[in-house]
């Protein structure tokens, strides 16, 4: 029997503060919150062994090393996670003191058979304001598409529907012709050799690559609301999609 595909989504992870202002008095109040939900219960298969890295455990839980990194997952996915949370640990940006650099090591991970998708959001791409700062990244390097330099998102609140093409892809296979229920994503262009599945406009959607010995995935829209509505976080077209998209990733496209 194969061992399962050991996936660690790293990223959507949140903390708020809320300030309410009653007159001559105010207070704050903290809360915290994840937006896994709809993508943990999609990979929650025989095959699949679904892992979480929330954005603030980043720099105490990541892996030290290329071969630990190796040795513990299959699939990486970054989402709604920004470049500058792999790059400033503590040790770093207080200490002065030198660290392994995660995005480096997540590009060599992927040379080396690992596989990677980089899911949009506010703080994936280059995001709102350009904070998301993968541009000229490692992390580009190895994945199908080039990012833009500048803050990338593509608003729809009115929402938008993507037709399915390539139909006999295993990552497209059983989904239906029409995705309804995307809010926005984040704009890039396709590198060359990129073998787009989904598109708006001619903005890629969904492009999947190989690089050195491993693949990735460039999924511009988000794998949680808002972007990713409920209308199709919840169907089974999602479900399907990421199962597949993950099987593929891992090069097992033939199971499940």
């Amino acid at each position: 029997m194969q061992k399962k595909i050991r996936v660690l989504l790293i990223g959507e992870s949140w903390f708020i503060r809320t300030m309410e202002v009653k007159g001559f008095d105010s207070f704050t109040a903290d809360s915290y919150g994840t937006g896994i939900e709809y993508i943990q219960k999609a990979l929650d298969t025989e095959d699949i062994q679904f892992h979480h890295m929330p954005c603030h455990m980043v720099g105490t839980d990541f892996p030290g090393s290329l071969e630990e990194l190796q040795d513990r997952y299959d699939v990486l996915i970054i989402s709604d996670v920004g470049a500058n949370t792999f790059l400033l640990p503590v040790e770093t940006f207080l200490q002065s003191k030198k660290t392994p650099n995660k995005l480096e090591m997540i590009k060599e991970f992927v040379l080396h058979g690992g596989a990677l998708c980089m899911v949009g959001g506010y703080l994936s791409f280059m995001g709102i304001e350009g904070k998301g700062k993968y541009y000229q990244s490692p992390v580009e390097e190895v994945l199908p598409v080039n990012f833009l330099c500048h803050d990338d998102r593509q608003e729809h609140p009115e929402g938008i529907d993507i037709r399915v093409k390539h139909e006999k892809h295993p990552v497209i296979s059983g989904i239906s012709p029409l995705i309804t229920g995307i809010l926005g994503y984040n704009r890039a262009t396709a590198k060359p050799e990129a073998d787009v599945l989904l598109s708006y406009e001619g903005d890629p959607i969904l492009a999947l690559g190989s690089f050195g010995q491993g693949r990735s995935a460039a999924y511009a829209t988000d794998c949680a609301p808002h972007w990713s509505s409920p209308e199709f976080s919840d169907s089974e077209d999602y479900r399907t999609l990421w199962r597949n998209l993950i099987r593929w990733l891992a090069k097992r496209e033939n199971q499940g």
